[in-house]
């Protein structure tokens, strides 16, 4: 991930703030709902032509959470934004896993004059708020804040809801069960709730506006990160382009390599010798 990272105030929430610090071509790419820089550097090609700036969203990765609420997409994409002007990046490529590719698509229907181009990758939202392949989220959280850890970790292994994922999705449940052991499980578990009852606040007609270059990628055996949703979005938004990849429940390594590649040589070919100014 380069070098340590920095803290940006904002409001009473101290975020952190990773910048790789090298090359000409400026990237934003947020993490999924739980992730952190850590997943980032999994699923982007950091290279020397990029510069690759990452904020972990308020009660994620090792960013405090702060006292404003509610939580919401557009006050992580507000989040980023500042991030982005303190970096002094006017226009950046804006991209992310899941959740930070709600976030992007956001930035980029809000600030058209900043995003230079998009990068969605396994999206979980295209355009309605609350999703039905969120409510998993919505049901984990609403355990954690009713029950003991431990009684809400059982409840929740014992649900029909882990019965299937465990037989059709169990990349997800791997990830659903490890937000009870997390050290802020509590807090996070609001931003769980409020950010899967949310949506990037994109309307389908300010998607097909869009007129900068697009890269989706989605994979299959992801009951969270619908295949059809990736689907969709690539095809509303203007020659989109879109990767199908392995999924991670097939093969983890295949699947993080297939998706550098598919990034890296999206942004070669659109911006290799483009000037960002």
């Amino acid at each position: 991930m380069g070098a340590a990272p920095t803290i940006m105030r904002r409001d009473d929430a101290a975020l952190r703030v990773f910048d790789t610090g090298q090359g000409r071509l400026p990237i934003i790419f947020q993490h999924g709902l739980g992730g952190d820089a850590a997943q980032v550097a999994q699923n982007f090609p950091d290279g020397p032509s990029r510069r690759r700036l990452t904020v972990e969203s308020r009660a994620q990765g090792g960013s405090g959470a702060g006292s404003k609420r509610p939580f919401t997409i557009a006050m992580f994409a507000d989040d980023v934004l500042a991030a982005a002007d303190a970096a002094g990046l006017d226009r950046f490529v804006a991209g992310g896993i899941s959740m930070g590719a709600a976030i992007a698509l956001h930035l980029a229907s809000r600030h058209p004059d900043r995003i230079l181009g998009l990068v969605l990758v396994r999206p979980a939202w295209a355009f309605d708020a609350a999703p039905q392949n969120m409510r998993p989220y919505v049901e984990v959280a609403e355990l954690i804040r009713r029950l003991p850890l431990a009684g809400a970790r059982e409840t929740f292994a014992s649900s029909a809801t882990s019965a299937r994922f465990r037989s059709e999705a169990p990349d997800n449940l791997a990830s659903l069960l490890g937000f009870f052991q997390r050290e802020n499980a509590i807090v996070f578990a609001e931003v769980m709730q409020a950010i899967a009852n949310d949506g990037p606040g994109v309307t389908r007609a300010q998607a097909a506006s869009l007129a900068i270059p697009t890269l989706v990628i989605g994979s299959g055996i992801d009951l969270v990160h619908p295949l059809a949703t990736a689907r969709d979005l690539a095809e509303t938004i203007p020659n989109a382009v879109f990767a199908e990849v392995t999924p991670k429940a097939i093969d983890k390594e295949r699947h993080f390599a297939e998706i550098r590649a598919a990034i890296g040589g999206f942004l070669d070919r659109h911006f290799n010798k483009q000037d960002p100014s």
